[in-house]
């Protein structure tokens, strides 16, 4: 996968087109951090479980 269709969708889920919920560098930090760390958490979950990585990804997030 290339950097830039990761980049789109990881967007798309977390709503990065837009500005972040926080304020300061800090917590911005914390917020994508936080961000990468559920989305490689539900990779890992959907790897294991032998579900498709990123059909429905969006959604898995949402209903979690």
């Amino acid at each position: 996968m290339a950097i830039e269709n990761f980049n789109e969708q990881f967007k798309g889920i977390f709503d990065g087109h837009g500005q972040v919920p926080t304020k300061g560098l800090r917590n911005n930090q914390r917020f994508a951090l936080g961000a990468i760390l559920l989305y490689q958490l539900a990779l890992l979950y959907r790897f294991q479980h032998d579900q498709p990585l990123r059909v429905g990804l969006k959604a898995f997030l949402k209903a979690a």
